[in-house]
C-alpha cells in the first residue's frame, strides 16, 4: 500500500520542507510509493501572503541578496545540502534591491516546482485548493484530514501542519471597539494582513487614527498613497486627493529602524561569545526552568554588547581609548549590566554616541515632551530622518555588527520555544524595519500633512461618537476620529485562532505555550499533549507554534534555525515511513 502525507500549509514553509523531503529521500525511504497532497486554497509556492495578485507597490522587506530558500555549506543539517540560488541570482537583479512580493512569488513557485522535479519518481504531489478543517485518527493509527467542501477526507500516515501566518478572532478590547464602531457608524479594521484589508472604507480627506508604526503600518502608507494615485517627485510628495490623514502612534512612537544601506568590510565579530549552544544547553537543562528577563535577556545584553564593541574598537579605534585586547579581557569578567561593566565602557569608549545603549533604543522617545503639535512633527521627521542617514553611513557600522548580532541571537533563542512576544518585537525593531526608501516616502508624506505623528504611549479610547488618540509625548493633545485601522498583524495564538483545524486541535488536547502558541518537540516538531508527549504522526511548523525558525526569510550563508527544522523534520518524516 502506497504511503500518504499531508501538508497543510503551501507557503514558503510548506515548501521549504518538501524541498527537504525530497532532499533526503534517496537517503532514507524505500517504500512502495509516497502520495503527498498539499492542503491549501492558494498556490503552491507563495500561498496566501506571497501569492502573485497583490499590488506591485508591495515590496518584500529584505534585499534580494538576503533571501534564500536553499541549504549551504554553513547549514548543521543532518541530510544533504543541496545549494541553490538566492533571490537575486535567480532574477537577475541588483542584490541590493528590494523586489516586489510578485517577484518573490514567482521564486517560491519556481522552487516548488524545482522541489517536486527532485522528488522520486515514485513520489506524487497533489495540490489540493481547500482549507483543512479537522484532523483525526488515534495516535497509532492512519490519519484523516478533512477539507472544507470535500466528500470525503485525505487519510494520511502522517500530517504536517505549516500553515504560516493565520488570522485571529478579536480580543476583548478589539471586540469592543468594532462593537462601537458598529453602533456609531464608524469604521474599524481589526489586526490584519494589509493586503486583504478592505481599505475602501477609509475615505479621501478623512483623518484616520492608525495604531501601529511596524511594516504593517509600511504596507498601509504605500495602499492609501501610491495605490490611490500619489506620486513623488524627488523629496516631494504630490498628493492625488484621494488619501485619508493618518494620524500615526504606537508603544514607541518611531517606526522600525531602516535597513542598513552599506556592506560589510574587514573581520566579522566571533559570534556566538557570550550566547551559544553551551548557554542555551544550560538554560534548558535547568529544573526549575528559565525566566527570559532574568535568565536570557542579560547574556542577549552581552553578546549584543560584544559584537558592538568588537566593531568599534576594530574598525573605528581612533573613537576607543584603550586597545581591544584589554578591553576584551575585562568585558569578559564583568557581569551583564553591572556598575562595572558600565565603569569599564565609560572609561574605555570616550563619546556616549559610541556606546550601546538598548534601553534607550527600545524607548526612544522615553520622558520626551512637546509644547505644540508642529514641534512634535518636526521632531519625529527629524527623529526619521538622523536614522536614515545613520543606517546609511558605514561611520556607524557597529549597526551592521549588532545586527549580526541579533541574528546569531535568534539563532540560539530559537531552541529556547515561547519566550513571549517582546523579544521579537525588539528583533524586529533593529533588525526588520523597512527599505531606506520607505522611510523617505514617510518623511516626505509628513511634510506633505497626509501623515501625521502622534507620539508614544498612544491611548485610544470611543468616546462621544468617534474615537479619540492622546500621547504623554503632546500632553493635553486629543485627536478625534470617525475610522481606526489597527497596523498589525493578528497574534496566532491558539485560543483566538480563526484556523478551525488548529483550534479543534487544541480543544482535543494540543498543548499551548504561555504565549498561546501550539506546542512543539524541538528536536523534529511533533505536536505536543499537554502532558508533553509527542504526537507520533502530526508535526507542525511556523509562526503558528514555538517552532517559528527564523522569522522571516533565510540569510544565505547564516546557518538558519528554519532550514535545520525543516531538515529535522523530514528526516523523521521520512523515517517513519521506511519502518512502519
Amino acid at each position: 500500500m502506497r504511503h500518504s502525507l499531508v501538508i497543510v500549509g503551501a507557503g514558503p514553509r510548506g515548501t521549504g520542507i518538501l524541498e527537504r523531503i525530497a532532499a533526503n529521500a534517496a537517503e532514507l525511504y524505500r517504500g512502495p510509493g509516497l502520495d503527498i497532497h498539499l492542503v491549501d486554497p492558494y498556490p503552491p509556492g507563495g500561498g496566501r501572503v506571497w501569492r502573485s495578485d497583490q499590488s506591485p507597490l508591495l515590496w518584500m522587506n529584505s534585499q534580494a541578496q538576503d533571501v534564500t530558500m536553499f541549504t549551504d555549506e554553513t547549514v548543521e543539517v543532518a541530510g544533504p545540502v543541496l545549494p541553490g540560488p538566492a533571490l537575486h541570482e535567480w532574477t537577475g537583479r541588483d542584490g541590493r534591491a528590494f523586489l516586489s512580493r510578485r517577484e518573490q512569488s514567482g521564486y517560491l513557485r519556481w522552487v516548488y516546482e524545482r522541489a517536486v522535479a527532485a522528488l522520486p519518481s515514485h513520489a506524487v504531489v497533489r495540490h489540493h485548493r481547500r482549507r483543512a478543517l479537522r484532523v483525526t485518527g488515534a495516535r497509532d493509527a492512519r490519519q484523516e484530514v478533512l477539507l472544507d467542501g470535500a466528500d470525503s477526507p485525505l487519510t494520511a500516515d502522517l500530517v504536517i501542519l505549516a500553515q504560516g501566518h493565520l488570522d485571529a478572532e478579536p480580543d476583548a478590547e478589539q471586540g469592543e471597539l468594532t462593537a462601537y464602531a458598529e453602533r456609531h457608524g464608524l469604521v474599524h479594521l481589526p489586526p490584519d494582513f494589509t493586503a486583504d484589508s478592505d481599505l475602501s472604507r477609509l475615505a479621501p480627506g478623512e483623518p484616520v487614527i492608525v495604531r501601529g508604526l511596524g511594516l504593517a503600518f509600511v504596507d498601509l502608507m504605500v495602499l492609501l498613497t501610491e495605490g490611490r494615485g500619489g506620486r513623488y517627485e524627488g523629496e516631494r510628495y504630490v498628493p492625488s486627493g484621494r488619501e485619508p490623514l493618518l494620524y500615526v502612534g504606537s508603544r514607541r512612537g518611531v517606526p522600525y529602524h531602516s535597513k542598513i544601506g552599506y556592506d560589510w568590510t574587514g573581520e566579522r565579530p566571533p559570534l556566538p561569545r557570550y550566547l551559544g549552544p553551551a548557554e542555551i544547553d544550560a538554560l534548558l537543562a535547568r529544573p526549575d526552568g528559565f525566566d527570559f528577563r532574568r535568565d536570557v535577556w542579560p547574556l542577549i545584553e552581552k553578546e549584543l554588547g560584544f559584537a558592538h564593541y568588537h566593531r568599534l574598537f576594530t574598525a573605528h579605534p581612533e573613537r576607543t581609548g584603550t586597545a581591544w585586547t584589554d578591553f576584551e579581557e575585562k568585558y569578559a569578567v564583568c557581569p551583564p549590566g553591572s556598575p562595572e561593566l558600565d565603569v569599564l565602557i565609560a572609561s574605555a569608549v570616550p563619546d556616549p554616541a559610541d556606546r550601546l545603549d538598548l534601553a534607550a533604543l527600545d524607548h526612544p522617545l522615553a520622558g520626551t515632551r512637546h509644547t505644540s503639535y508642529e514641534e512634535l512633527q518636526d521632531a519625529l521627521r527629524g527623529h526619521v530622518a538622523a536614522d536614515l542617514a545613520r543606517r546609511h553611513d558605514p561611520r556607524h557600522s557597529t549597526d551592521l555588527a549588532v545586527f549580526l548580532g541579533l541574528l546569531s541571537v535568534y539563532g540560539q533563542v530559537v531552541r529556547l520555544g515561547d519566550v513571549g512576544t517582546w523579544w521579537h518585537g525588539f528583533f524586529s525593531l533593529l533588525a526588520s524595519g523597512p527599505p531606506g526608501p520607505r522611510l523617505r516616502n514617510l518623511l516626505a508624506l509628513s511634510r506633505a500633512g497626509v501623515v501625521r505623528f502622534l507620539g508614544a504611549d498612544v491611548r485610544v479610547s470611543a468616546e462621544g461618537g468617534v474615537f479619540r488618540a492622546e500621547s504623554p509625548t503632546l500632553p493635553g493633545h486629543v485627536t478625534e476620529a470617525r475610522a481606526l485601522v489597527e497596523a498589525r498583524l493578528p497574534q496566532p495564538t491558539l485560543d483566538r485562532t480563526r484556523d478551525p483545524l488548529l483550534r479543534d486541535l487544541h480543544a482535543e488536547g494540543a498543548a499551548a505555550t504561555g504565549a498561546g502558541l501550539l506546542a512543539v518537540d524541538p528536536a523534529d516538531g511533533r505536536v505536543l499533549d499537554r502532558a508533553g508527549v509527542p504526537h507520533p504522526r502530526r508535526f507542525a511548523l511556523g509562526p503558528q507554534t514555538d517552532a517559528r525558525g527564523a522569522g522571516a526569510f533565510t540569510r544565505p550563508r547564516t546557518n538558519s534555525p528554519t532550514f535545520r527544522q525543516n531538515d529535522a523534520t523530514a528526516r523523521a518524516v521520512l523515517d517513519f515511513l521506511r519502518t512502519s
